[in-house]
C-alpha cells in the first residue's frame, strides 16, 4: 500500500512537473498583458509601448499595453503579483514600485515587492527635472524657494501621488529649502503638468516625457534635474547642487517584471529579447526622444539595484517625513 501511495505521489508530482514544462514550451499561445500602474500618456507608458511592439513582433503574439494607475502604483503592481506565473500577465513600473513603496507603506502593501515578483530587465533610465510654469516670476530656483518662504504654507507643489518619486524629491527639496508648502497628488503627470501650467500649483518634479509638448510650445521652465550632472536633454537646467542644493540627486529607472514562479524558460526569454531591443541603434534613439536613456540590465541588476535603493533609500525618505515604521 505504501509502495503504491509513493508511485502514485511520484505520477502526481511528473505529471504537473511535465505539464509546466510544456506549458512553458508552447508558450505564447495567446495575447500578453503588459501592466502599466501609471496614467497613460506618459513617459513610462510611452516606453512600455515600444518594448510591447517589440515583443509582439519576435514573439508573434499581441502584447497589449493596459495602464492600470491607483495607489501610487499598488493596484497595477498588486494585479500582476496576484496573476498567474504563465508569462501572460507582466509589469513594467519605475522602480520605486519596489525599492520607495516598502518603506513609504510598510506594513501595508497588499504584495511583498521580493517575492512576489521575478525581474526580467531594467528598460530604462531617466533624469527628473523640476518644471514651473514659464508664466509664474521664478526664473531660477531660488526665486521659487524664497517666494515660498514669504508665503509660508500658501503655495502648493505637485506629483504624480503620494509617496512617489516626485512627491519624495519635492518633500525634501522644500525641507532643505526651510519652507512650508502645500503637497497636491495627483494621478499621474497629465493633471499635475495640466495645473501646473493654469498657475494652480507653483512647481512639479517630473521626468520629460509628460512635458514635452509644454517645454516645446515654451509653457513651462526647467529651473533644475535631480542629478549628478547636467542633462544632454535639457543642458540649460542646472542640477540641484549648481543651484545650492547638493545631496539630493537621484535617479528613476523602469523595469519589467513578471509574477514569482513564473517558469525560468519564459522570464529568460522576455530578459533576453528585452536586452536585445534595448541595445539597438533605433530603440536608443526612440527613447532619447522621451528623455530617457537606454538600460537593458537583466534580472540580477534589477534584484541589486533594488536592495541598494532599499538601504540608501531609508535615511533619505525618514529625512522627509515618509517612512512607515
Amino acid at each position: 500500500m505504501l509502495r503504491r501511495s509513493f508511485h502514485t505521489l511520484g505520477c502526481l508530482l511528473f505529471s504537473v512537473f511535465w505539464g509546466l514544462s510544456a506549458h512553458a514550451q508552447d508558450w505564447p499561445a495567446k495575447p500578453i498583458r503588459l501592466i502599466v500602474p501609471y496614467q497613460a500618456g506618459g513617459g513610462v507608458d510611452a516606453a512600455a509601448r515600444l518594448v510591447a511592439q517589440h515583443w509582439a513582433a519576435v514573439l508573434g503574439q499581441p502584447v497589449l499595453v493596459e495602464p492600470k494607475p491607483g495607489g501610487g502604483t499598488v493596484i497595477g503592481a498588486d494585479l500582476v503579483a496576484k496573476s498567474a506565473p504563465d508569462g501572460y500577465t507582466l509589469l513594467l513600473t519605475g522602480g520605486s514600485t519596489m525599492s520607495l513603496l516598502p518603506l513609504t507603506q510598510a506594513g501595508k502593501l497588499p504584495f511583498d515587492p521580493n517575492s512576489d515578483f521575478a525581474p526580467i530587465g531594467i528598460v530604462s533610465r531617466m533624469p527628473f527635472f523640476l518644471f514651473a510654469s514659464a508664466q509664474s516670476p521664478y526664473g531660477n530656483l531660488k526665486d521659487l524657494l524664497t517666494d515660498a518662504r514669504t508665503k509660508t504654507g500658501q503655495l502648493a507643489f505637485a506629483s504624480n501621488g503620494i509617496g512617489s518619486m516626485s512627491h519624495l524629491g519635492s518633500a525634501l527639496l522644500t525641507q532643505s529649502g526651510g519652507v512650508e508648502m502645500i503637497h497636491v497628488p495627483y494621478q499621474g503627470f497629465t493633471p499635475a503638468i495640466s495645473d501646473l501650467v493654469s498657475g494652480r500649483v507653483v512647481m512639479v518634479m517630473s521626468d520629460l516625457a509628460p512635458v514635452k509638448a509644454q517645454l516645446q510650445a515654451g509653457t513651462l521652465r526647467a529651473l533644475a534635474v535631480a542629478s549628478t550632472q547636467r542633462s544632454r536633454f535639457v543642458p540649460e537646467a542646472p542640477t540641484l547642487a549648481e543651484a545650492g542644493y547638493p545631496g539630493q540627486e537621484f535617479e528613476i529607472w523602469l523595469a519589467v517584471y513578471a509574477p514569482a514562479k513564473t517558469p525560468s524558460s519564459i522570464v529568460s526569454r522576455l530578459s533576453t529579447e528585452l536586452r536585445k531591443f534595448m541595445e539597438m541603434p533605433n530603440t536608443r534613439e526612440a527613447f532619447n526622444k522621451l528623455g530617457h536613456e537606454t538600460d537593458g540590465s537583466g534580472p540580477d541588476a534589477v534584484k541589486k539595484r533594488i536592495e541598494t535603493e532599499l538601504k540608501s533609500m531609508q535615511p533619505v525618505v525618514k529625512s522627509a517625513g515618509l517612512l512607515n515604521k
